[in-house]
């Protein structure tokens, strides 16, 4: 928690209120004459919701290739405290020239599931996972139905919850990535492609199966009020099982704490629950969220 606060600190003089993909991404003209290298800014929403409810709690997680768990599952507690913070930073400005441009972002996000209010079992952290990434962006320049392309890239991305067996998941991925705009809206496209693994030493068989194959993300914005959508596919249209759906609604309260509320149904809430079909309500403040 000293680390989220020490992070969002960093931010109180710079984040703008124009958060729109041109300026997050540092694409409008004027930010592209004056960015800066190696310097701090905000990727993902952070956010603490200090009650996360789920209708069921993944008491004994299991995966294919893992030793069996114990056969008595642990007594977790179905309200838990649930945090995240993320960041980005540019590394490289300008690597294809002026006039296609070419930025390489270090981007990373942390997210943990926290049984605070589970006195029992000594409040232990449930789950933590672990999410560096990095992302070569170029500008683009185009509309469709009315929606003004901002960039374009390709990335490589690292998930993991550090754990060891037999509750130890991770998976790398290369994805592309496209984000558009409108005055009020942001969406950007995202699908990925698993590196696969040999059998015998993956954490998580057939993750891409529940946790999708991409994802579309819409952040919409009015006045105080701030909506996001993720929502992930398995793009498996056969086979209906697979995937997810994040809802995010942000009030602002005073300057940037905004009291926050998401909902998630469906597969991967974490990546111990990857495997593990949930709905999770929460409720807290944020500080910084997509739009």
């Amino acid at each position: 928690m000293l680390l989220l606060a020490t992070y969002v600190c960093v931010f109180a003089q710079s984040f703008s209120d124009e958060n729109c993909l041109s300026n997050r991404m540092e694409m409008s003209d004027s930010l592209r004459c004056s960015t800066k290298l190696f310097s701090l800014s905000p990727y993902k929403p952070v956010y603490v919701l200090f009650g996360n409810y789920t209708n069921h709690i993944n008491q004994n997680p299991f995966s294919e290739t893992q030793p069996k768990p114990p056969a008595m599952p642990a007594d977790l507690n179905n309200v838990e405290l649930k945090f995240q913070f993320s960041t980005k930073i540019k590394v490289a400005h300008n690597v294809l020239g002026e006039q296609l441009g070419g930025d390489l972002w270090i981007r990373y996000t942390q997210t943990s599931r926290w049984q605070v209010y589970n006195a029992q079992l000594s409040r232990p952290f449930r789950e933590t996972n672990y999410e560096p990434e990095a992302l070569f962006v170029i500008p683009t320049r185009y509309k469709i139905f009315g929606l003004a392309g901002v960039y374009a890239g390709i990335g490589i991305n690292h998930q993991s919850n550090g754990r060891s067996n037999p509750h130890s998941r991770s998976w790398n991925r290369v994805f592309l990535e496209a984000g558009l705009e409108t005055a009020n809206l942001n969406i950007v496209l995202r699908p990925w492609w698993r590196i696969q693994e040999p059998m015998e030493v993956d954490d998580n068989p057939g993750i891409e199966n529940f946790v999708g194959r991409g994802e579309i993300m819409l952040a919409y914005n009015y006045g105080r009020h701030s909506i996001s959508t993720i929502a992930r596919h398995s793009l498996k249209f056969k086979d209906l099982q697979g995937g997810g759906v994040e809802i995010d609604y942000a009030l602002k309260i005073y300057n940037y704490l905004k009291l926050h509320a998401q909902v998630y149904h469906g597969y991967g809430e974490s990546m111990i629950d990857f495997n593990h079909f949930q709905t999770t309500v929460g409720l807290g403040l944020s500080l910084i969220v997509w739009r």
